[in-house]
């Protein structure tokens, strides 16, 4: 089964923000199971079901491992999306 997931990362009282969501934006794109997107809000993943969850515990792991609190958001669809491709917006 093919899912989607959209993740966002809070690193909290962090003097280098950007660079720890960075590093973890590019473990995610590191693995050649999934398919990842960013945009200026969040990051998605698409792919099969135990493949995603997989990156993002390996993702989280190695990201809460550096010891700094931090907050991952996550939100998990049951279809695979066509992330890559700009939706289109119609009014009904």
């Amino acid at each position: 089964m093919e899912i989607t997931a959209e993740l966002s990362l809070y690193p909290l009282g962090s003097d280098h923000p950007i660079a720890e969501i960075v590093e973890l934006i590019n473990g995610l794109r590191a693995d050649p199971r999934v398919r990842v997107v960013v945009n200026q809000m969040s990051t998605q993943i698409t792919g099969e079901l135990d493949d995603v969850m997989a990156v993002v515990t390996d993702a989280m792991r190695s990201s809460f491992g550096t010891g700094s609190t931090k907050v991952l958001v996550a939100k998990f669809l049951s279809k695979g999306l066509p992330i890559a491709d700009t939706p289109v917006l119609t009014t009904s």
